[in-house]
């Protein structure tokens, strides 16, 4: 969906990674340029945004969320 190095975009406080392989498989979140987590779904993006003060309106929102490797329905590895 979206691409890490883009020179079009910027760079969003949220940035969850392609789907690592794991029972179950999960993401890695980073927020602000730090890793915070794994993510299983949905929710754990959302919880870790709000540990960190961020409120999310639209998680297809580029500019808030980056998702690599897939989109917000991506947990399985491909």
């Amino acid at each position: 969906m979206t691409e890490i190095d883009s020179p079009h975009m910027g760079r969003p406080r949220i940035l969850v990674l392609r789907v690592q392989p794991g029972t179950p498989p999960f993401r890695i979140v980073e927020i602000d340029g730090q890793v915070v987590g794994e993510a299983r779904d949905v929710t754990d993006v959302l919880e870790a945004a709000a540990a960190f003060g961020i409120t999310v309106h639209d998680l297809d929102d580029p500019d808030v969320v980056r998702w690599v490797g897939g989109d917000k329905f991506t947990w399985t590895p491909r």
